[in-house]
């Protein structure tokens, strides 16, 4: 097959003509579709099968094969992407076939995360199948010598209307393949009053195999020659191996080897370990039980939950590290005998991931080729780490990605791939490295935790006056904080209040820290929208009305080149309303019944969440309903997931607000498996009822932004049921009893 390489606006059109078929290739990285280049080559591999090396692939026998060409992590995109081509391709749905795209750079980027991939790809996407439709087109009038603007394209045929002539797309490949791409210019996009596919509720592509437990995730990889393995590292984070009984292991049944890896100091990457290389996982996790290692815990050994409790009470004291933002004079407000001021302090642990599907990666070195196949959603990524930890070409190095059972941003990070990696170079057989749930909670990369100190000041009128926070975060580094541990100078209310000083500071730690589903909304959302709360009430203000007058009108918008964070007070006014209006606001509850209501904007969504709680007596909390409203722009591509979405990120944020914690002690997690760390049951999730609100503007995405505000809508909740403030997570370390 031939290797093209092209610059960052490329347009790729590869004419298969040896196959017959057409196939389209859009390089998915550019700013926007560029100049077309058509390429006299076969697509077709040694054994005649067409490569996954493009998006659209129009078969002679009219098939059509759309390549998903982002990690699937259960968010739905290897479905709702390849709706976006097929509604401009103008082909029926059910006769589309998707396949997963292996790392290749005629894709793009392929990270999944940040709720990324549908903004970043919408476009281009809708580009790409509008102009394969437009070469069919141009195909069936030259092939009937007539104006292309008498054809039209609908289901997967052409017809020309004067004539009642028409051709399937099969029928026209041969003729397409040998025209030039139109300028993007020149391509019409459809009028999204005529979509046939986008704002449909449809299920997954894989829905069938995932019920009927067909192969198709990281774990289910098997390979020929396959052994199995499992890595054993220093339960203190950065610990190093000092001896292992690896020669007794290697003696256990159906163990092949086992050995130390020497590693490296980077915490994302190949930590020290012993490996453990065995016929079968259970003859791996058998052995691994009886292996004795003497660690170099390292200097971390004595850091605590406790001792980070301590270490911020003292930072609060002081000034903070860095001043993120300080507008107008907030002292000289808190020192105006008329305005009220209230404190509080909030804090909350560090978080695991706790993907349904453990880590795990199948991995295969040969010499300087290697082959890997990991359920990741950073396959770029991946790659680069074992080509720099093994000294291996990334051109050296396939990837493919399987579907992943479950993501959250802790597949964003590379660690198990290189582990597999490692192992495979070591053993020099191809190996399936596999983690259990206590490698799970005590290896990951977590979301931090935190410490808030907050002071405010409420005027006579009830709005608020001045505002001041420092932040105590965690970083590797005293002047960096952990992936998803920092705060934006604009985050709200700051530019929405005159007088406003925000404040940060770091306490190092060597805990890995990685994006947590919302990274840093997920928590700043509950702190922010906790204290507004409290706000309102000081004010003797309604807490929906108060936050409306907060908003205001607003507008930040941010020119290009320039730094800063867009923020749309309409937008979330607009949520707002909509949220207020389904769930009832303001209705009468009895006592140990409430109602809280919080709003966030977050990768690029506009939500707000209004939570209905019971409390009874004894402090037993039912979470009733959770209302959702949302604005992520023009379009809905797929109503099923997106509900979806919404409906996972409410229980995912429930679990993490309610139950979940980890105890950090002696450097290290204490947690080991589920009966230590639950997870929502079925009996505690609440209804959902999720509602869109459709604005003028581009289209986001969904696996992040409708999070954040469930924790404080759920514990603005409580407050109004019991007149308990929650200030620290999870929610089950505060008695709720109330009399």
């Amino acid at each position: 097959m031939s290797t093209l390489t092209m610059d960052r606006r490329g347009f790729l059109k590869s004419a298969a003509l040896a196959g017959g078929g057409l196939l389209l290739g859009f390089h998915l990285g550019a700013d926007r579709l560029g100049a077309a280049e058509v390429v006299k080559a076969s697509t077709l591999t040694d054994s005649g099968e067409f490569a996954p090396n493009a998006f659209i692939h129009i078969a002679p026998d009219g098939t059509v094969t759309i390549f998903a060409h982002k990690p699937e992590i259960g968010q739905g995109i290897k479905t709702s992407l390849p709706m976006i081509v097929a509604e401009e391709l103008e082909v029926d749905w059910q006769s589309v076939k998707v396949v997963s795209a292996p790392l290749d750079p005629a894709f793009g980027g392929q990270t999944a995360g940040g709720s990324t991939s549908t903004p970043s790809s919408y476009m281009k996407l809708r580009q790409a199948g509008a102009t394969a439709r437009t070469m069919l087109l141009q195909a069936a009038a030259q092939k009937w010598n007539v104006p292309a603007s008498e054809c039209a394209a609908s289901d997967g045929r052409v017809t020309h209307a004067g004539s009642q002539r028409s051709a399937s797309y099969g029928e026209l490949v041969a003729i397409a393949a040998t025209l030039p791409v139109p300028n993007e210019k020149s391509v019409t996009l459809k009028d999204p009053k005529t979509f046939k596919i986008i704002g449909r509720r449809i299920g997954g592509v894989d829905n069938p195999k995932v019920v009927s437990g067909q192969p198709l995730f990281g774990i289910d990889q098997k390979i020929p020659g396959m052994l199995y393995a499992t890595y054993t590292k220093c339960p203190v984070f950065g610990g190093k191996v000092k001896s292992a009984n690896v020669d007794e292991i290697k003696k256990e049944p159906d163990v092949r080897d086992a050995f130390i890896i020497e590693g490296t100091s980077e915490l994302s990457g190949l930590m020290p370990g012993v490996a453990i290389v065995a016929d079968s996982t259970w003859a791996a996790f058998s052995a691994r039980k009886k292996l004795k290692v003497t660690w170099d815990e390292g200097p971390f050994a004595n850091d605590s939950w406790s001792g980070f409790t301590q270490k911020a009470e003292q930072l609060f004291a002081k000034p903070g590290q860095t001043t993120l933002r300080k507008d107008g004079d907030v002292e000289a407000v808190f020192a105006n005998s008329a305005m009220k001021t209230i404190e509080a302090k909030y804090s909350y642990p560090f978080l695991s991931h706790l993907n349904l599907e453990p880590q795990n990666c199948t991995a295969h070195v040969q010499g300087d080729k290697i082959q890997i196949w990991a359920p990741t959603q950073n396959p770029g990524d991946g790659q680069s780490v074992v080509a720099r930890t093994l000294g291996v070409p990334k051109e050296n190095i396939s990837v493919t990605i399987t579907r992943v059972g479950g993501g959250f941003g802790r597949r964003l990070m590379s660690d198990f791939i290189v582990e597999a990696a490692a192992i495979s170079q070591r053993a020099k057989v191809p190996i399936k490295l596999q983690w259990d749930r206590t490698d799970d909670l005590q290896h990951d990369h977590y979301r931090p935790g935190g410490f808030h100190s907050f002071k405010g000041a409420v005027d006579a009128n009830g709005n608020v006056a001045a505002w001041k926070s420092q932040f105590v975060t965690f970083g590797n580094t005293p002047e960096r904080t952990g992936n998803g541990a920092s705060l934006g100078a604009d985050e709200f209310p700051g530019r929405f209040i005159a007088n406003f000083h925000s404040e940060q500071t770091i306490i190092p730690t060597n805990i890995p820290m990685g994006w947590w589903r919302a990274p840093g909304s997920c928590t700043l959302a509950w702190v922010l929208q906790s204290f507004i709360d409290e706000l309102a009430h000081s004010a003797g203000k309604d807490p929906y009305e108060f936050r409306m007058a907060l908003l205001g009108d607003k507008e930040f918008t941010v020119p290009p080149g320039e730094r800063g964070s867009p923020y749309s007070a309409s937008r979330m006014k607009g949520v707002l309303q909509l949220v207020a209006e389904k769930s009832g606001w303001g209705k009468k509850l009895p006592k140990g019944q409430g109602q809280g209501i919080a709003f966030h904007f977050s990768h690029r969504g506009y939500f707000a969440e209004v939570a209905e709680v019971t409390v009874t007596k004894s402090g037993e909390l039912t979470v009733n309903h959770v209302y959702v409203a949302g604005d992520v722009g023009s379009e809905i591509i797929n109503l099923s997931g997106a509900e979806n979405q919404v409906q996972g990120s409410v229980i995912d944020g429930l679990g993490a607000a309610w139950v979940q914690r980890l105890d950090y002690d002696k450097g290290h997690m204490v947690q080991a498996n589920l009966h230590e760390y639950p997870m929502i049951r079925m009996p505690a999730a609440p209804k959902v009822d999720v509602f869109f609100r459709k604005t003028d503007n581009p289209v986001t995405g969904l696996g992040e932004p409708a999070l954040p505000p469930l924790a404080p809508a759920v514990c603005n909740a409580i407050f109004a049921a019991t007149g308990k403030r929650i200030r620290e997570l999870p929610i089950s370390k505060t008695d709720l009893s109330w009399s």
